[in-house]
């Protein structure tokens, strides 16, 4: 049973997090892929190509993604390098104390490069990314020309 997890489930969207994927077989070639939907409905996602370890374990904070998305090792790499399917697209939050933007992690057996609906992950999870921490308050501002939002701490 291949196990995906991320650690904390629910943070900032600053924050760090841990991603990890268990129960591989030593050495297996899989693709870990993040993506999320937008206010709008617009899809991002991102991926990464990776060889499990002895132990059929892959840590992007560990162990370099060998391409996809980048190359390397970058932990956070999944959600920085998140791209859009739609040409000419932003990924902006314009509700940021609302909701978070949730991201599914999946990983796939193999190289996988399309967003075939019908690849069947091996396994997956869910990370929530919020962007105003509990108990933040925001101020809208507009001074003459000036607009923009004040966040005071609780």
């Amino acid at each position: 049973m291949v196990e995906v997890t991320v650690t904390p489930q629910s943070s900032l969207a600053d924050r760090p997090v841990q991603i990890r994927v268990r129960g591989l077989s030593p050495s297996q070639l899989v693709t870990l892929r993040a993506w999320l939907k937008d206010e709008q409905g617009e899809r991002f996602q991102s991926r990464a190509f990776f060889r499990a370890d002895g132990a059929g374990e892959v840590d992007p904070g560990l162990h370099a993604a060998l391409g996809g998305s980048y190359s390397g090792v970058w932990p956070m790499g999944l959600f920085w390098f998140l791209q859009p399917d739609a040409l000419f697209r932003r990924l902006v939050k314009r509700d940021v104390s609302g909701s978070p933007f949730r991201v599914r992690l999946e990983v796939l057996d193999g190289l996988c490069l399309g967003a075939d609906p019908r690849e069947q992950p091996l396994g997956s999870c869910e990370a929530e990314r919020w962007y105003v921490g509990p108990g933040v308050q925001r101020v809208p501002i507009r001074e003459g020309r000036v607009r923009g939002a004040l966040f005071l701490p609780p």
